[in-house]
């Protein structure tokens, strides 16, 4: 194994090195959170897939090819949808605005006042979005130096926490990009066709598993429409995607990058299903799905291979880590901290507003690992998140970018009362249920829509300004916040 340690071993002492070189490039708050929105396509577009392709994807995406076959590939292929979707109708809208935060688009949309309370269910989601994928540091380090999770944990999530703090979106954008390589040689080049072969090739696969492995809606209908639920609405929200969009240098960028990294999902999905379904042929009876990934690694990959696949899947952890922790600083930062301390933000204080977002980051950062540490259930963690972004983020945000009648008072009482109602229906259906989510989005909806029709509608100025903001032809207001209508 000397080979495949030397391997992860450079790798993580390079992820280090380019958090000291972003450090240079992050002078002030643009920079530091957007990264300056200097990205071009190639850059974006490997970012954005880096991003959302995480641990659950790669680990998770196998072990439901293990489970099911071939349609175990559509969790990942409804995020690749949603990545898609948010590309081709919204990123080139989104770009323009030229904000940092999804609560600031939903201030400007409706004229304040919408921050607040929003800000807190983004923090909620993105916070235990970085927990996740850091509990997941356990499996891969268990698998390559038989690690104490809790030692494997606090390795794995230092390196995060350090190479973002340094640099911000910078050192992320860079680390991705290298991740992002990594990932694309480790799974789809390396560990896909090897493990096809191993298994005999698709002829035998067919010949030693039942048909349902290679039935395309295998896993069944309602799991589907599930995924499509949480995670294809999800994508098209979610403050860390959001973040990544800010960073396209163009609109067009925006829109063509973000629909080569959704396609390119795709791939994955399929990729990462036919791995699962090589395994189970190799181990028909793993005690656990999530086990396929280690074990067809660590069994079947020569010395060096290894190492790269291995590297591969940290990539993937990484990736959706360090993008969800400085969407998570982001957020409580600027959209809680600075609000309730009734800082007004003015633009000539970027360059002092990058300590202060380094600090939150670092803050944020050993939130994280303290979570991850007294934390067990990856799948319920992960589920409560995205239970409260879908049900109470989505009609307000969506909302807003597509029904002119959308009011703020209407905004609130869509996020406070689909929030809630999520919390509730997972308190007595049980957090893994698909009820929650579902009754939960409705009742945002309803909420909305009436409350919105009751109520005045947005004061003219705001939505002119909204206009502006929109077409791309107003200056960058971000770091003020948009008066409430008088």
């Amino acid at each position: 194994m000397a080979v495949d340690y030397t391997v992860i071993v450079v790798y993580l002492a390079g992820m280090l090195a380019m958090g000291w070189w972003g450090m240079r490039r992050a002078k002030s708050k643009s920079e530091f959170l957007v990264a300056g929105r200097r990205l071009g396509p190639a850059m974006y577009s490997g970012t954005m897939a880096a991003i959302v392709l995480g641990g659950a994807s790669t680990i998770g995406g196998v072990g439901l090819g293990y489970q099911y076959g071939l349609s175990g590939a559509w969790m990942v292929f409804t995020i690749g949808l949603g990545l898609l979707a948010l590309s081709v109708f919204f990123s080139a809208r989104i770009a323009r605005l030229k904000v940092y935060t999804v609560s600031e688009m939903l201030d400007l949309r409706y004229g304040g006042r919408a921050g607040v309370i929003s800000g807190v269910v983004m923090w909620a989601y993105t916070l235990m979005l970085a927990v996740t994928s850091t509990i997941a540091y356990a499996t891969i380090f268990d698998v390559l130096f038989d690690m104490n999770r809790t030692v494997a944990i606090v390795l794995g999530g230092s390196i995060v926490v350090a190479y973002s703090t340094l640099g911000g979106m910078w050192s992320i954008t860079l680390t991705d990009m290298v991740q992002f390589v990594v990932k694309t040689i480790g799974v789809l080049l390396l560990l896909l066709p090897i493990a096809v072969v191993k298994a005999g090739g698709f002829a035998e696969m067919k010949a030693k598993l039942p048909t349902s492995y290679f039935d395309p809606l295998g896993i069944g209908g309602e799991t589907i429409f599930t995924y499509v639920l949480i995670y294809t609405f999800g994508m098209l929200i979610g403050q860390d995607i959001w973040q990544r969009v800010f960073t396209a240098r163009s609109d067009r960028t925006a829109k063509w990058g973000g629909t080569v990294a959704g396609t390119y999902c795709l791939a994955y999905a399929l990729a990462g299903a036919v791995i699962g379904t090589a395994a189970k042929v190799l181990y028909p009876t793993l005690g656990s799905a999530d086990d396929a990934f280690a074990t067809i690694v660590k069994d079947e990959l020569p010395v060096g291979v290894r190492g790269l696949v291995l590297a591969a899947a940290l990539a993937a952890v990484m990736s959706t880590s360090s993008g969800a922790l400085i969407a998570c600083a982001t957020v409580a930062n600027n959209d809680i901290w600075s609000r309730l301390r009734g800082a007004v933000r003015r633009g000539g204080a970027e360059h002092d507003e990058v300590k202060g977002n380094r600090a939150f980051i670092l803050i944020m950062g050993l939130a994280v690992i303290g979570t991850a540490i007294a934390l067990n259930n990856v799948v319920e963690a992960l589920t409560v998140a995205y239970n409260l972004l879908v049900g109470g983020l989505l009609v307000p945000i969506l909302g807003g970018l597509l029904w002119k009648r959308g009011t703020v008072q209407g905004a609130l009482a869509s996020v406070a009362v689909g929030g809630l109602a999520v919390i509730g229906l997972m308190a007595g259906y049980g957090i893994l249920a698909n009820e929650p989510v579902y009754y939960g989005l409705l009742a945002s909806l309803a909420v909305y829509v009436a409350v919105s029709l009751a109520t005045r509608p947005t004061d003219e100025a705001v939505l002119a300004t909204w206009r502006e903001r929109l077409a791309g032809r107003s200056p960058e207001l971000a770091s003020e916040p948009v008066p409430a209508p008088q």
